[in-house]
């Protein structure tokens, strides 16, 4: 099973029971804090995905690290994951839990490239426009690209809307080279 699959079944797992346990908020929260731990400490990612450790010891590990941040069901789970060779998936897991609460709440996530900073208000148009179009709540991840020239880029999972000049000239290039051909 490949680790996508099997990270998107430990996450879909965890959130139906916390969904009918009623403790999703707080998974979530939790979820957070694993998440800060481990995108901070490489040594205990590369602890987690070593075949060398044992589960036990990762178990081990795991309830050290997080005792006092993290409640007893989400203790439960990591020792699931521990158990079952998992554990090197938890950024993955996590990740896909955080895909899975996206869908549930109806958030999608844009990658909004610019050429130049947006101001409040082109932000916040952009963004009513995108809601409209999508007919979901909108993350916006905003970033700089000086060789856009001009203009915004939007990736919406697989899809791209490129309103750049760059990407302008790139097009009417191609329609002359063709033309001339």
């Amino acid at each position: 099973m490949s680790s996508l699959i099997a990270s998107r079944r430990y996450a879909s797992a965890l959130l139906t029971a916390a969904v009918e346990g009623n403790f999703l908020d707080q998974i979530v929260g939790e979820f957070e804090v694993i998440k800060e731990v481990l995108h901070n400490s490489r040594d205990l990612t590369h602890t987690l995905r070593s075949p060398v450790v044992n589960g036990d010891k990762k178990i081990k590990i795991l309830e050290e690290v997080f005792r006092g941040s993290v409640g007893e069901q989400m203790f439960v789970f990591l020792r699931l994951v521990a158990r079952k060779k998992r554990a090197g998936q938890l950024p993955e897991i996590i990740d896909e839990f955080q895909i899975l609460i996206d869908e549930r709440m109806g958030v999608v996530n844009a990658d909004i490239v610019s050429a130049v900073v947006l101001s409040d208000q082109q932000s916040a148009d952009l963004i009513a426009q995108l809601e409209s179009y999508t007919g979901k709540r909108v993350r916006a991840h905003s970033s700089i690209n000086a060789a856009f020239i001009g203009g915004v880029s939007v990736k919406i999972g697989d899809t791209i809307f490129d309103g750049t000049i760059s990407h302008q000239l790139r097009k009417l290039r191609e329609i002359l080279v063709s033309e001339t051909a």
